[in-house]
């Protein structure tokens, strides 16, 4: 009974991880839309892939290779189901979605259309990212590598966060990237819409009904 009740367990937290991913997927897509910038980890893969003319989710799976040997060499046991499926499924998903709301919505005419889509896209994003974490099924490669600086080192997660945010900033900048006011915003201000979901949906939505094991 016992087996049966962990085995159900990872199977939510499994589902709870997908949902997360495919939302992110749409999260992203509405700031790509948005023409105010993507979260910083992204920016790079975008500008990366309008320097060399390819999609984004392609560049976004190659980056995430390089990321990966970090968090194979530096911290294995962060990778999980959750690492793999967001390392190939978040950046395909994300294009899909934005040639979607590209036909669906069209680019922003000013800029209260542009906010609006960036607002919707926190809120989206944030919920995500919620379900993601809360999941626990496995650290995407990229955010391994703020999580193994603080592990190794001495400063704390939020500075180390904030370093791996802002090396992707000035790489995407310097090759011509949009970086604004979205970017900024997914850098610093996620943190409270992320609480908020994951005490009010992620982790219900994990738990589930609590079942006494016998």
């Amino acid at each position: 009974m016992i087996q049966l009740f962990h085995k159900e367990q990872m199977a939510r937290r499994v589902a709870v991880m997908c949902l997360g991913i495919l939302i992110m997927g749409v999260g992203i897509g509405l700031f790509k839309i948005s023409l105010m910038g993507n979260d910083p980890s992204t920016a790079l893969c975008i500008a990366l892939a309008d320097q060399i003319h390819v999609d984004f989710s392609l560049v976004l799976i190659v980056v995430n290779c390089l990321y990966f040997l970090v968090e194979l060499l530096f911290g294995r046991e962060m990778i999980g189901i959750g690492t793999f499926v967001n390392w190939f499924f978040v950046g395909p998903i994300a294009s899909w979605f934005t040639n979607l709301f590209t036909q669906w919505i069209g680019a922003p005419s000013n800029f209260l259309e542009k906010l609006a889509i960036m607002a919707v896209g926190v809120v989206i994003l944030s919920f995500s990212c919620a379900l993601y974490q809360t999941a626990d099924v496995g650290i995407s490669p990229y955010d391994s590598l703020s999580l193994i600086l603080a592990k190794r080192g001495k400063p704390k997660y939020f500075w180390c966060r904030i370093f791996t945010d802002s090396v992707c900033v000035v790489l995407a900048f310097l090759l011509g990237g949009l970086i604004g006011l979205g970017t900024l915003v997914c850098a610093l201000g996620l943190g409270p819409f992320i609480s908020f979901f994951t005490k009010h949906a992620a982790e219900p939505m994990v738990r589930g009904k609590q079942r006494k094991a016998s």
